[in-house]
């Protein structure tokens, strides 16, 4: 067995031992993005920048999840088909959250880890705790049973460098948007 598999059936192997454990995980693999949503924004109006500025960082920071998630997850998804683990090892696998679409690259990894790189570019603090945030959303997401740890991976490395390449073509007060 791969060290991918292996690694997803240890964290699966978590999920339905407590109902307290499997909310937390549920949470965090379905819900949390919406706060995290929410909390940036809240953000974003307390932060010292004009309201340029803030519009400025609104755009680069969701132009980058969505371009990472919308554009280039999709992208890879139409050549690259593979399926769910909970698909692919039903009888093995404990699946947590309902979820449907091919698992590589994972878009939610995708989308929250451009969304946190491009606000680290404009507030270290606050992107740190977003990388956080993403971090724990997206190994849930493998408890869960919905991801590999390699799409994970892969959605992480595609949304890193969507918001580094966005907030470098837009992000900087140079270039008008």
């Amino acid at each position: 067995m791969s060290l991918d598999l292996n690694l997803f059936f240890l964290l699966n192997s978590l999920a339905g031992q407590s109902k307290i454990f499997d909310g937390l995980i549920i949470f965090l693999a379905a819900y949390l993005q919406y706060f995290l949503g929410f909390i940036f924004l809240l953000a974003l109006l307390s932060w010292n920048y004009s309201k340029r500025g803030k519009i400025r960082i609104f755009l680069v920071v969701f132009g980058s999840a969505a371009i990472a998630r919308l554009g280039i997850t999709e992208l890879i998804r139409y050549f690259y088909n593979r399926p769910r683990p909970f698909m692919a090892y039903a009888s093995q696998a404990h699946q947590l959250i309902p979820e449907s679409g091919w698992s590589f690259p994972s878009g939610h990894s995708a989308f929250f880890f451009a969304m946190s790189t491009a606000i680290y570019f404009y507030n270290k603090k606050w992107g740190i705790a977003f990388f956080v945030a993403s971090i724990l959303m997206n190994i849930s997401r493998i408890i869960a049973g919905v991801h590999y740890p390699s799409d994970i991976i892969g959605g992480a490395i595609v949304g890193i460098a969507v918001g580094w390449i966005i907030f470098v073509l837009f992000g900087k007060k140079r270039v008008l948007i």
